[in-house]
Parts: structure tokens; C-alpha cells; sequence
């Protein structure tokens, strides 16, 4: 006989305390829909926040004389004090009410005092013209309109612009959610007692301002965010062209490298024999020294396997120096630029790198003229000076009846000649000469014999 047993699974009860996991998206939305409205219009609302100055570096205030542009940063203020003027004026003289009558100078003050409260304390103005709307309206107990009278009206429409300029557009709908339903709560108790009421023509009106400042809202937060990416974009465009350009310059240096420690090794291997009963102390240090080059041209190539790219391909010609120029200037104006070159004081043999380094930097120099000076002429001249070496490559402007057009590069030869000058301690200088020509001028140091020996 064959028992079956069978294992039923029932889904475990909630923890104690996780209830409000189980919430539902609704609830949750509500939740976090009034707590924004609590943190907007609630908490610190009669909070201190002066309206900041006006800004002058914009496009039109900057072309205005000194005093003027002086006097434009508090354009945002005086723009606030005429509204509060001309609430004012609509309070004082609503409802037929002489102008010079007590209550409706009462009633005008009343509108302005919320508009003048945006300059110093947004959020608490909004609340102030909610609290004005009524005093006002009894005030005013002779108009026809109701719940707002005319200065309360332009008084509640201009803090709610306002308010929605300086806070952020979640705010601006909650202050027009609050504003419906004070709308709404007022022509129920006491809408019958007037012959018109007001609250379609304020929600409509309000509605259609309050949107255009939320849509310039999200326009200058738009405007931002692309301006922020376009900075860490030009940055990491700059970092992108120095990594490769030090990537370029390590993988050209290698073969120098190599080519020294190589003959290193294959010197300290050959030693031995050129001495007759060399002591066993003396082969075994020249084994060392061997074995040390060998290790280092193995970590040399492992890290030039690092830095090399997927397509790179190893020159079977040894790196360029110095005395393949006169072949470089022999391409270069072949292409239509007349290049002159001049050597001062006395040729010698440099370091490989900072031949190669050289080379490097007038094949640059050279290539940025025929790029942005198409038909010009030229001018290299190497100095062999003492403690170092002197290069300047100058350009003349291009031909005023020019048919070549200039073609931009990408960027990287002015970046790559600073790079190979930092490498070797050097000073490098680069910019437009007096002729509207471009200048690059170089000092590459090279320790003397003495002061390598010392």
C-alpha cells in the first residue's frame, strides 16, 4: 500500500507593523500628496524670503548705460509696488464708494498690503489675500460681485502670480486647489445673497496664468539641466582627448624605451666576455642587470597592451626625431604650405624622447596651420641652446582671396602638444600673433652631461 502525502503551501500573514506595505498606490499617492501640500503652504509659511535682486547679465540689461543697469536689478520690486498701487486704486473705488471714504480706503489698503507681502514672505501672502477676500467684501457690502470684489480680485490674481514665480509649480496648483474650493465653499453659504458671482472668471483666469508660469518653470529647469549636461559633457570631452592623447604619446614612447632597456640587457649579457677571468662576483651583477632589463621590457609590454587600442598596430618604422624633418616639411609643401625653416646654434644628438617629442610638435604645429590658415606661409625654427631646446612655429593669416576653407579639427593638437611638453618639464606658449597669424612657441629642458653624471 502507497501512502501519497500531499504538502499544501499557504501564503504567510503579513508581519505585525507592515501594514502600511500593503497600502494600496492610491492611498500612498494621497498620502504623499498632502504632505507636499503640508511642506508648500503650511509649514514656515510666513517665513522670511526677501525677493532677490534682478539679474544683469542677461542679454538686454547688460547693453543698458551703468546707471540704468544699476537701477534694472530692481525692476522685480518697483513691477510689485505698481501692482500694489493699482489694487489700491481698484479697492478704494469699488462699489461706487467715494474715493475718499474711510472703508473703501480701508478696502484699497487691504488689496495692497498681500501684493506688497510677496516681496518678503510669498507663502504667507497667499493666506493673507485668502483672509483680505471677505473683510474686503464686507467692506464693499454695496457691490453686486461675490466672493471676490474688484481689488480683492486683482489683489488674489497678482499674489497668486506672484507666489507661483517665486515657489515652484506643485505649489502654484495647490494655491489654485485652495482657491477653487474657497470659491466653492463661499457661493454655497453665502452665493445667494449676491446678484453675480465671480469664481468661474478667477478659476479660468488664474488657471490660464498659473499654467504659463509653470510652463516657464519647467522651461528654465529644462534649460538648466541641459546646460549642466553640456558642462560635465565638455569636461569629459576634455578628459576623454587627455587620456588619449597620453595614451598616444606612452604607446610612441615605448619603442624608445624598449630600444634603450634592450640594449641593456643585451650589453650586460655580452660583458662577461670582453673581460678576461671575469670574478664571479662582476657576471653574477651583470646577470642581474640582465635579468632586471629583461623584466622590465615583459612589464613594459604588458602595460602597453593596456594602454593599446583594439586596432592599433605597432609602426614597423623606428619613431620619428629631428632629422626626419626636412622630409615632414618636404610633405607639408607638397599640401601648399610654404614653410621656412631655420636652425640655430649647434646640432646635436637629444634624448630620443624629446626628439621624437619635437618632431611631434611641429608635425602639430604644421598641421593646425594648413587646417585654420589654408595658403599661408610658415615659419620653424629649432634653437639648440644650452640646457635645452627652443622650438616656435608661427603662421601668417590666410589669403584675403582665399577658395580654401578653413577645416576645424577635432580639438586635440593643441592638448597633445601641451601634454608632451608637461611630460618633459618643459614651457610651451600658444596663441594668435599681432598679424592675425598663430603662434607656438616651446622650451624643452635636456640635462647637460655633467649634470647627469652629478
Amino acid at each position: 500500500m502507497t501512502v501519497t502525502e500531499t504538502t499544501h503551501t499557504y501564503p504567510a500573514a503579513p508581519p505585525p507593523g507592515d501594514g502600511a506595505k500593503t497600502r494600496s498606490p492610491e492611498y500612498r499617492l494621497a498620502q504623499n500628496a498632502l504632505r507636499g501640500l503640508r511642506h508648500d503652504l503650511f509649514e514656515d509659511a510666513f517665513a522670511y524670503r526677501p525677493l532677490p535682486r534682478r539679474r544683469t547679465d542677461g542679454p538686454f540689461v547688460r547693453r543698458l548705460p551703468g546707471r540704468l543697469r544699476s537701477s534694472a536689478e530692481h525692476l522685480p520690486h518697483a513691477l510689485v509696488g505698481a501692482v500694489a498701487l493699482l489694487t489700491l486704486c481698484a479697492g478704494a473705488l469699488a462699489g461706487g464708494l467715494p474715493g475718499g471714504d474711510v472703508l473703501a480706503l480701508l478696502a484699497g489698503l487691504l488689496c495692497a498690503v498681500p501684493v506688497l507681502a510677496t516681496l518678503v514672505r510669498p507663502v504667507g501672502a497667499f493666506w493673507l489675500s485668502l483672509a483680505v477676500t471677505p473683510v474686503v467684501a464686507v467692506l464693499n457690502g454695496s457691490g453686486t460681485e461675490w466672493p471676490w470684489m474688484p481689488g480683492a480680485f486683482v489683489c488674489h490674481l497678482a499674489v497668486l502670480i506672484v507666489v507661483a514665480l517665486r515657489t515652484r509649480p506643485r505649489t502654484a496648483a495647490w494655491m489654485w486647489v485652495l482657491t477653487a474650493a474657497y470659491a466653492f465653499l463661499s457661493d454655497i453659504v453665502f452665493g445667494g445673497s449676491y446678484y453675480y458671482t465671480n469664481s468661474g472668471p478667477m478659476m479660468v483666469t488664474s488657471a490660464f496664468a498659473l499654467l504659463v508660469v509653470s510652463l516657464r518653470h519647467v522651461r528654465h529647469t529644462a534649460q538648466q539641466e541641459v546646460t549642466a549636461q553640456q558642462t560635465v559633457t565638455a569636461q569629459e570631452r576634455s578628459r576623454r582627448t587627455l587620456l588619449e592623447e597620453r595614451t598616444t604619446i606612452a604607446r610612441e614612447l615605448h619603442d624608445v624605451v624598449a630600444h634603450h632597456m634592450s640594449v641593456v640587457a643585451i650589453q650586460a649579457e655580452a660583458a662577461p666576455y670582453r673581460v678576461e677571468n671575469p670574478p664571479p662576483e662582476l657576471e653574477r651583477a651583470f646577470a642581474t642587470i640582465r635579468e632586471n632589463a629583461v623584466a622590465a621590457l615583459t612589464e613594459l609590454r604588458r602595460v602597453l597592451g593596456v594602454v593599446r587600442a583594439e586596432d592599433y598596430e605597432v609602426p614597423d618604422a623606428p619613431q620619428p626625431t629631428l632629422a626626419d624633418l626636412d622630409a615632414l616639411l618636404a610633405n607639408v609643401r607638397d599640401t601648399g604650405l610654404d614653410v621656412e625653416k631655420v636652425v640655430t646654434g649647434a646640432v646635436r644628438e637629444l634624448p630620443q624622447g624629446v626628439e621624437l617629442s619635437a618632431y611631434r610638435i611641429v608635425q602639430e604645429a604644421l598641421s593646425n596651420s594648413l587646417r585654420h590658415a589654408p595658403g599661408a606661409s610658415a615659419r620653424v625654427e629649432i634653437g639648440y641652446v644650452l640646457g635645452g631646446l627652443g622650438l616656435r612655429v608661427v603662421n601668417g593669416p590666410a589669403p584675403a582671396p582665399n577658395l580654401l576653407k578653413p577645416s576645424p579639427g577635432a580639438g586635440h593638437g593643441v592638448t597633445g602638444m601641451r601634454e608632451r611638453v608637461t611630460m618633459l618639464n618643459g614651457e610651451m606658449t600658444a596663441g594668435p600673433t599681432d598679424d592675425g597669424g598663430y603662434e607656438v612657441a616651446v622650451f624643452l629642458p635636456v640635462a647637460s652631461v655633467n649634470e647627469g653624471d652629478a
